[in-house]
């Protein structure tokens, strides 16, 4: 086993923490409570993991209230809390959130707005269109138009800003406490989407600020569509950092949220292998059944190689030994695809009883689609590898 791939010491047993933590905060009836509940989790429980456990900002910096384990630790909190459908903001304030302000140029703004993420005392999200791996200025809805401001002490004038248009599906948009807005910046004299993109800050009790809660197949997981008519917003990146910063976070997220599709994965794999061993079918356990057996081997193929390809797209982010384009884009193509086969292999190999609202099946199934569709289809970024990898190699 390659050396990118052996666990530390401190990594093994952080899996276990956060996996007992996990199945004690997080068992199914809990999931089923909650995902009903206005607010869909425990502000409680997320902020145990953040102040207690300290596992939400492994990869932000120390100096922020972070660990600095990188992104393979994080990745291993991750895979655990899917495994365990722990609802809470967790693609909103970590995977997207603290991603994209760890990321930031200015040191002030990361100060003042990483440590309540990474203690779990609030949450963000982020209104900006991540296609496919990466980050997509000319999808961008919002339009950021400057106001000259007071003098200040010094006697030099600073911009403010309004922020109008409208921005669907936010995942964690309608609880979280902190947004961070893709705009583009009004009156930008340029030809390039990524020179006229700005990166905002918006708190939630902003004045103009609407948010509406979007249904969604994946009831574990919320969405919502927000609105700003002249909200009030502060610049944290402008161009061209801001593009930058996105396209990060994009590669970045693409990567977390396979680590999340593996544990959901895994766990199914390991239900129906229980299952398997303890259904008698003709006085025999089903297990014993050749296309049963056939089926769970084919399960522990697609998770044992979803495994591998998400941790190798955290190490190569980490380490630099990738281009996080195809890290990110490998890591989905292959996780989303292996998540929704094993998801409907689980279904069959319980037979009717994994198409009851009753069974944890169909909360991981159609965890599995959507997660499939959040950063685009493994077949969109299959597409953008045969760019990356055969069109770029075959070009003069």
């Amino acid at each position: 086993m390659s050396s990118e791939f052996a666990w530390s010491t401190e990594q093994v047993e952080l899996r276990r923490t956060v996996r007992a933590f996990a199945a004690a905060a997080s068992p199914q009836e809990e999931v089923r409570r909650l995902m009903a509940s206005p607010l869909g989790h425990d502000p409680a429980v997320w902020s145990r993991l953040g102040e207690e456990l300290g596992v939400l900002g492994l990869a932000a910096d120390e100096e922020y209230g972070g660990a600095g384990d990188g992104l393979v630790s994080q990745a291993v909190v991750i895979e655990e809390l899917g495994r365990a459908l722990v609802c809470g903001p967790l693609l909103g304030s970590v995977i997207l959130g603290a991603t994209a302000l760890g990321a930031l140029n200015d040191t002030a703004a990361r100060a003042e707005l990483l440590p309540g993420l990474v203690e779990g005392r609030t949450s963000a999200a982020l209104a900006a269109p991540l296609h496919r791996g990466g980050f997509d200025p000319a999808a961008v809805t919002v339009t950021a138009t400057a106001h000259q401001r007071a003098a200040s002490p010094d006697g030099a004038a600073t911009a403010g800003y309004t922020l109008r248009g409208s921005v669907p599906h936010v995942l964690d948009g309608a609880a979280a406490d902190l947004l961070l807005v893709a705009a583009t910046i009004g009156g930008a004299d340029t030809d390039d989407d990524d020179d006229a993109v700005g990166l905002f800050a918006v708190n939630a009790g902003a004045a103009g600020l609407i948010r509406e809660s979007a249904p969604t197949m994946d009831l574990t997981r919320r969405q919502a569509t927000v609105s700003f008519n002249d909200v009030p917003a502060r610049l944290l990146a402008a161009a061209p950092e801001a593009a930058a910063v996105l396209a990060t976070t994009a590669e970045t997220a693409a990567v977390l949220l396979a680590a999340e599709q593996v544990g959901a994965a895994q766990y199914l794999l390991d239900l129906s292998v229980e299952y398997a061993r303890t259904r008698l079918q003709f006085g025999r356990p089903i297990g014993s059944f050749q296309a049963v057996k056939h089926l769970c081997a084919d399960m522990l193929v697609l998770v044992e190689q979803a495994r591998s390809v998400a941790y190798h797209g955290a190490w190569a982010l980490d380490e630099g030994t990738d281009d996080p384009r195809i890290a990110a884009s490998l890591a989905q193509s292959v996780c989303s695809k292996a998540f929704t086969q094993v998801a409907a292999m689980t279904v069959q190999v319980h037979g009717g009883i994994g198409f009851t609202w009753e069974h944890p099946a169909h909360l991981y199934l159609k965890r599995a689609y959507t997660d499939a569709a959040l950063f685009g289809s493994a077949e969109t970024h299959q597409e953008r590898l045969a760019q990356l990898v055969l069109d770029e190699a075959g070009a003069p």
